[in-house]
């Protein structure tokens, strides 16, 4: 038989560590990385290190109103990269690169 040891059951602490290396990793690829493909990824996998955190707390205290959070965040998410990429194109077909320290050229 295959059963699962209850005893083995997964803590929260390991959610919380999991998704601290998730936003740290994010955040240093924010701050070191200079490709806009990239940037925007580490964004994403912020967003998502938060999203793992509320889904888990959810879960843990059995309340589902976190959930609610993360469908939103899921949708800002979506939104950003859409909006994120569409800048990211016009912006190569103008520059031919796709570098962040062309977006200093833009204030006007």
């Amino acid at each position: 038989m295959n059963s699962v040891d209850p005893t083995f059951a997964t803590s929260i602490d390991f959610y919380v560590i999991l998704a601290s290396i998730l936003f740290v990793i994010g955040a240093f690829g924010v701050l070191i990385r200079r490709n806009m493909i990239v940037l925007l990824m580490c964004i994403e996998l912020m967003l998502n290190a938060v999203n793992l955190l509320l889904v888990a707390f959810s879960t843990y205290y059995g309340k589902g109103d976190a959930q609610i959070f993360v469908f939103f965040i899921i949708v800002v998410a979506a939104a950003e990269a859409t909006i994120g990429l569409s800048i990211l194109i016009m912006a190569y077909r103008n520059n031919k690169a796709t570098d962040a320290g062309l977006f200093k050229n833009l204030n006007g």
